[in-house]
């Protein structure tokens, strides 16, 4: 019993940093306001949304959603203006378009331009020992420099 309790104490947990004056009345509202912060990256912390994060910048960030939504405004306009006044660091699932394009490619290209390189590697080795071996003639000619 004493081992459960010491492991749920010392299991990690991530409470919310979602204060209750941050809560919208609107229950509708308020998961959508939840559906756009799991999005969105604190600026100040490392891969923590804006939910999870007891930042400063990530409750101005959070009070902005939810402001823009009481106004009305939809959710891709809403992930827009932040993106526009924090820049698209933000966004924990960048767009891949523009500049990220060139993010998204480089992992899949590198990987097929590596294993391109370690095919040629390999066949130039394998050609390299065929040049090596000894032709049937030489073998012969060895076997009897050696056996007599």
């Amino acid at each position: 019993m004493r081992g459960l309790v010491l492991a749920l104490l010392l299991w990690p947990t991530v409470l919310p940093a979602v204060e209750p004056q941050e809560i919208l009345a609107d229950p509708a509202l308020e998961a959508r306001a939840r559906d756009i912060s799991d999005g969105l990256r604190c600026p100040v912390c490392r891969n923590e949304s804006i939910d999870e994060s007891h930042a400063e910048v990530a409750r101005d960030i959070r009070l902005m959603v939810r402001e823009r939504l009481v106004a009305g405004d939809s959710d891709d306009a809403i992930r827009a203006a932040v993106v526009a006044r924090y820049g698209e660091y933000v966004l924990l699932r960048p767009t891949a378009d523009g500049a990220n394009l060139v993010l998204w490619l480089a992992g899949p290209a590198m990987l097929l331009g590596g294993l391109g390189l370690g095919l040629a590697v390999l066949r130039r080795r394998s050609a390299a020992q065929e040049e090596l071996s000894l032709s049937p003639e030489e073998k012969s000619r060895l076997d009897d420099l050696l056996g007599g």
